[in-house]
């Protein structure tokens, strides 16, 4: 979250440059290039399962980069990651069984809002709607990022998402973007890939072979924590009283998940005939 956090901060800083949508494709055409150098995946030796699945994560994973890249140029980055947190949130609620486990997502949720103060009616609303579209982009890229740690082993399932990734931004981005890259910008978007999306990404496929997808929802609720620091930090978005308090409330939420998350059986992908 952390890595998330201090990229995008760092990604705002060129979207005067190249727009929102250009940077999320230049820090995505960079990971897919690194995924592919570093892992060589062999999409044979896939289960067609695992590869339609790494296929999928690599749609969503475009969709929730472009969506929120887009949000945060128009949103303090503590209220845009507060708005995308619902799609996590809904994850949580929808894998949590029983009424007790609930108590956790419901009070992020409480936090979310006390951070987003909807109720002041200053928030840019083509911007909500970018971050809530990545909220469900997000959601989606959870359960398919689990899904691909269980069904391919080591990182060859982010190796085959990535580019897919990638492809699709260049679709979106590359023609309206091309003409205004630098090799400056290059070498800052190969800096800014590693930062995000390439180690959070990585982290985020290993830690959801081990947590629920439910606890893994919650403990998510605190990336609008630290998405405020950041901004007061580094972006000088000053949070006021009422969003500290929201803080409080997904950390609080977070500590809870924190507690009790574990799969049953920490899921290990199956080992296929090579590059296993």
């Amino acid at each position: 979250m952390l890595c998330v956090q201090l990229g995008l901060a760092a990604s705002i800083g060129l979207v005067d440059d190249l727009g929102p949508a250009g940077v999320a494709w230049l820090r995505l055409g960079w990971a897919g290039v690194i995924f592919l150098l570093l892992v060589r995946p062999r999409p044979w030796t896939m289960s067609r399962r695992g590869l339609r699945a790494s296929v999928l994560l690599g749609v969503v994973t475009a969709g929730v980069t472009l969506l929120f890249m887009a949000a945060v140029s128009r949103l303090p980055l503590g209220t845009a990651s507060a708005l995308e947190f619902l799609g996590p949130l809904g994850v949580a609620v929808a894998h949590s069984p029983g009424l007790r486990k609930l108590v956790w997502p419901v009070l992020a949720g409480l936090g979310v809002l006390l951070m987003t103060e909807p109720w002041l009616g200053k928030v840019d609303a083509v911007g909500v709607g970018f971050a809530l579209g990545a909220a469900v982009c997000w959601a989606a890229y959870i359960v398919l990022t689990q899904r691909v740690g269980d069904e391919v082993s080591g990182l060859r399932g982010l190796a085959i998402s990535m580019p897919v990734a990638a492809l699709v931004a260049t679709v979106v981005a590359a023609p309206s973007t091309v003409g205004s890259l630098t090799w400056p910008l290059v070498a800052a978007g190969l800096g800014l890939a590693i930062l995000l999306p390439t180690v959070p990404f990585t982290f985020e496929l290993l830690a959801l072979r081990r947590l629920t997808t439910a606890a893994f929802g919650t403990l998510m609720s605190l990336e609008p924590a630290i998405a405020l620091l950041i901004g007061l930090v580094f972006l000088q978005q000053q949070p006021g009283l009422v969003p500290v308090l929201g803080i409080a409330f997904v950390v609080a939420a977070g500590i809870g998940a924190e507690r009790s998350g574990a799969r049953p059986d920490a899921a290990i992908a199956p080992t296929t005939r090579a590059g296993s």
